[in-house]
């Protein structure tokens, strides 16, 4: 394989040397002052909230704030060049060549008009004086290395044709291409389900032994920090908090803000007090039974929800999980009336038909941009009838202060508002209908764990005040666990598995649930690695 150019090329031991960075947008300080080595082969990761600088730092490792308008400050060396000082041309050299970036979304990072396999090919000859023939070996020969079945066959395929993990393998494929020393990955599991998440993480850790890669990753999951670095840095506010290794800094942390964030990891092993509903002898408030839905006709059709039948008791949760394309959302969208079932039928307890609210994944794309957040809010309100305006506004006003915004908050619109404080607008909306049974749609996998946190108090508030029912839609075991007194597990449209939640993460009685258990991220490195050894037996046996 040709070499980038030897200016490039230097032989170093220190991969990343970062000295006094400073990345600051106008008045807004990104990064301030912070200092981090990374040695070939090594793993560190960057841990914070959102917010607080990690990705900017991973930007600025390429260079990719030039031209930006920020102001970028202090040194930052990778693979022996000065990232500040570099030429353009050196720069474009070190990009792919030396150091390569994979992103949080595969989707928005690939052409959706071009296959997979040109697209890795072109990225290739961009740095190695190659024919398209050695290029397109080139391609398939990585994406069989990241594990793409039939890569041959596949490369020929476009993104859409790809499933979530196969996309992100496809973007490990192309960073891969031209060898680099450096990877950054950004974020690269946070919508993976644990399964596949676990797959990505291994395939990482395969690749730094096989290769000697050095890692640095960008993540806001100290669980996925756990299962593939060597040392962690926590940021806090563009700053360093604490930085050691992996498993002193999550065994014993020494920063107060450490201590905070490892307390806001949900814990797949711990039980939760269950609810009033869970003790008594509880009202069902909404009932299915044999609910199947179908999508697409004739030899194509397939059922995403297939005989699934289950109750929802006043004020308690009722959590389901599984895999993605295992039915629950379309499952969560049949029980609040968005989707019609094919067959079966969703009745009221008792008679009487419950109000039922949908709380969505992304609070971005629910809300109108256009719209202050108190006018969607006030949506449910004028559509039961309500026409005085005053008492609409006072109304979303106790609503707002009820999820822990301001009332003064009616007229700005959802850019202004951070990811958590949309997800309160979206439980705010929810609430304005004065529902008996909230469904909630992976209401926190787009948050970091403080956030997430808040929003799963919040909803545990609302659910004693209210006596509302709760159902949590996830593929995230440990938050389920969290807030769940009841659980039913699926896979391929049907429930494998229900009952108590602490029955069913204690005592798992099918080997899929099992499976989902066994692919948790755990937050001691030892624990880890006996996990990864133990998926890397079962899957050569």
């Amino acid at each position: 394989m040709s070499s980038v150019d030897g200016s490039v090329r230097g032989s170093v031991d220190v991969l990343v040397e970062v000295t006094d960075l400073t990345v600051g947008f106008g008045s807004l300080r990104a990064v301030d002052g912070l200092s981090f080595r990374l040695e070939k082969g090594a793993a560190l990761g960057l841990v914070g909230e959102s917010g607080s600088g990690k990705s900017t730092v991973a930007s600025a490792l390429l260079g990719l704030h030039r031209g930006t308008g920020a102001d970028v400050g202090g040194s930052v060396r990778v693979a022996g060049i000065d990232v500040q000082e570099a030429s353009d041309a050196d720069l474009g050299r070190l990009r792919g060549g030396r150091a390569a970036m994979v992103f949080q979304d595969p989707l928005s990072s690939l052409d959706p008009y071009y296959a997979i396999g040109d697209q890795l090919a072109e990225v290739y000859r961009v740095h190695a004086r190659v024919s398209r023939r050695a290029a397109r070996a080139r391609a398939v020969d990585v994406l069989d290395r990241v594990g793409i079945p039939d890569a041959a066959r596949r490369s020929r395929s476009r993104p859409h044709e790809f499933s979530g993990g196969m996309r992100q393998r496809a973007l490990i494929a192309m960073a891969l291409a031209c060898e680099p020393d450096l990877l950054i990955a950004d974020e690269p599991t946070t919508a993976l389900d644990v399964t596949v998440q676990a797959q990505i993480l291994d395939l990482l850790h395969t690749l730094r032994e096989e290769t000697g890669l050095g890692l640095l990753l960008v993540t806001h999951d100290v669980g996925v920090a756990a299962e593939s670095v060597d040392e962690i840095l926590v940021m806090r506010h563009g700053r360093a908090v604490e930085h050691g290794p992996v498993g002193a800094v999550l065994g014993a942390p020494t920063a107060q803000y450490t201590r905070d964030l490892l307390g806001a990891v949900p814990r797949v092993d711990a039980r939760r007090a269950l609810s009033e509903a869970s003790s008594a002898a509880p009202e069902v408030v909404l009932e299915a039974t044999g609910l199947r839905r179908e999508f697409g006709r004739g030899k194509r059709a397939f059922a995403a929800v297939d005989d699934v039948s289950l109750t929802v008791h006043r004020g308690e949760t009722l959590g389901i999980v599984g895999e993605s394309g295992s039915g629950k959302t379309t499952l969560g969208r049949m029980l609040v009336g968005l989707l019609k079932p094919t067959a079966g039928e969703i009745k009221p307890g008792g008679g009487v038909r419950p109000d039922v609210q949908m709380v969505f994944q992304d609070p971005v794309s629910s809300l109108n941009p256009r719209r202050s957040v108190g006018e969607s809010i006030a949506d449910p309100l004028r559509a039961r009838g309500e026409r005085d305006e005053e008492r609409i506004r006072g109304r979303v006003r106790e609503l707002l202060e009820r999820v822990g915004l301001e009332g003064a908050h009616y007229d700005r619109y959802p850019h202004e508002f951070s990811g958590g404080q949309r997800q309160r607008v979206g439980i705010a909306r929810a609430l304005a209908a004065d529902p008996r049974v909230i469904v909630c749609d992976e209401p926190v996998s787009a948050l970091d764990v403080t956030t997430q946190a808040q929003v799963v108090a919040l909803l545990g508030e609302l659910q004693r005040e209210l006596g509302l029912a709760l159902v949590f839609v996830a593929h995230d075991l440990a938050v389920v666990r969290q807030v769940s007194d009841r659980v039913a597990v699926m896979r391929r449209g049907r429930i494998v598995e229900q009952g108590p939640a602490d029955e069913v993460y204690d005592s798992p009685q099918d080997p899929y649930t099992k499976q989902l258990l066994a692919a948790v991220p755990a937050l001691d490195p030892d624990v880890a690695a006996q996990r990864r050894a133990a998926r890397r037996e079962l899957a050569t046996a």
